[in-house]
């Protein structure tokens, strides 16, 4: 009995130390903001001087791609002296602290979840805006996977059943269930969403593995076999028009990674042959060795006189969701 009762003893003991440590776990609240909105905390002087002239001019970056000179990000200033309370649940905060110790930092969740807080400071207002010039590249880049993995986290909210693709393609990929499928074959399926001024699309198609070679030539084969697809797939409004890559633009070609595999990311614009529409496109040929094929996703989006941005960073999450099997 004695031993029972101090088995027993020890058991609540634990428990309650284990109570007592979860406890003192920090309870973070769920972060909010406008997708590719940063909230920049820094004093209305440093705001209005030549930080906030370099700060605008690393964040505020034009996208290239699209038809207008647009930013990566929208851009919220918050005076030092007001950053706290509910203000601090922004998912994206950019900070300055002038008078302290040269430094460059990249945190998650200080305030909320998910967050990315990044921290500049400097003992001079020289110092800071070397180290917003020096980091450049990563700050935007970390901003944007922020917001792709945000932007993903939309997506899914509500997803379109996509066992057709699967069957068809070996891939799977998250869309919303706004959208529909407006072509199908055994290799090739054309996605739309209509929004309030036009459309977003999504294209998904297969390549044999020798269709794209990698040399000096890559894009021309690209734009070559996207102007053919259009021309299958992709008609316009008028009898005999179809979708073509305009040639007065010059696409941007780079390599990224997508679902672990080398891919081929191409932006520009597209138009239509035989009427007036256009708008932009991104473009990824994806090298599945496994599989011995290019694996084509493009999202392009038609919405005139309105800004595109949004509509395109959506089409770019979805596409970057791929898993190919």
């Amino acid at each position: 009995m004695r031993n029972f009762l101090l088995t027993a003893l020890a058991i609540v003991l634990l428990a309650s130390c284990g109570d007592k440590k979860s406890s003192n776990k920090r309870i973070l609240f769920d972060s909010s903001g406008n997708v590719n909105n940063i909230s920049v905390v820094v004093s209305n002087e440093l705001w209005n001087g030549s930080i906030g002239e370099a700060i605008r001019e690393v964040l505020t970056t034009p996208i290239y791609g699209l038809p207008q000179d647009e930013p990566m990000f929208s851009i919220n200033q918050i005076p030092t002296k007001v950053f706290s309370d509910f203000i601090t649940r922004n998912r994206t905060i950019l900070k300055i602290e002038l008078g302290k110790a040269s430094g460059f930092k990249v945190a998650k969740n200080v305030y909320a979840q998910p967050q990315k807080v990044i921290v500049v400071s400097g003992n001079t207002k020289a110092e800071v805006i070397g180290l917003l010039k020096d980091n450049s590249e990563k700050i935007l880049d970390e901003f944007k996977n922020e917001e792709l993995k945000e932007q993903l986290r939309r997506v899914s909210k509500s997803l379109h059943k996509t066992k057709n693709i699967e069957e068809k393609l070996g891939l799977s990929i998250k869309f919303q269930s706004a959208y529909r499928i407006a072509k199908e074959t055994d290799d090739f399926f054309w996605i739309r969403k209509d929004i309030s001024t036009g459309t977003t699309n999504l294209m998904i198609y297969e390549l044999p593995l020798n269709a794209i070679k990698k040399n000096d030539s890559t894009i021309n084969q690209v734009i070559k076999i996207r102007d053919s697809i259009g021309k299958t797939h992709i008609p316009g409004p008028i009898d005999g028009s179809f979708m073509i890559t305009e040639n007065a633009y010059t696409p941007f070609q780079s390599e990224t990674i997508i679902d672990n595999k080398p891919a081929l990311e191409t932006k520009g614009l597209w138009d239509l042959k035989g009427a007036t529409m256009s708008g932009p496109y991104i473009n990824y040929a994806i090298e599945d060795k496994i599989n011995n094929r290019w694996v084509i996703v493009e999202g392009f989006a038609f919405a005139p006189s309105v800004e595109k941005r949004d509509y395109m960073f959506e089409l770019e999450a979805i596409i970057k969701s791929i898993k190919i099997n």
